[in-house]
């Protein structure tokens, strides 16, 4: 995975996710809708309404009092404790 900032202020962050796809990238926007002072978060990956990009990019906005990289990090800890506990909870099970 390869990680490229597209656009970064305070408050909003769009960054192209290299080498992902639908299925990681619903699980970290619903991770950074979760995130205290996420106000939207959304991915692209429509190469024809995009300029052709391929890539996913994903943007993030948040309110005045939460940095957006900050909200990002945040949200990327969820995903890996999920995934954690789910992997705790398959094991168990089996």
């Amino acid at each position: 995975m390869e990680l490229r900032v597209i656009e970064k202020t305070d408050t909003e962050l769009s960054i192209e996710i290299s080498g992902e796809d639908h299925t990681f990238m619903n699980v970290l926007k619903g991770a950074l809708l979760e995130s205290d002072g996420v106000e939207a978060a959304t991915y692209d990956v429509n190469p024809e309404q995009s300029g052709g990009q391929t890539e996913p990019i994903l943007t993030v906005k948040t309110g005045e009092d939460v940095d957006a990289l900050d909200a990002l990090e945040d949200g990327a800890q969820r995903v890996m404790d999920k995934a954690t506990t789910f992997q705790d909870a398959f094991e168990a099970a089996a």
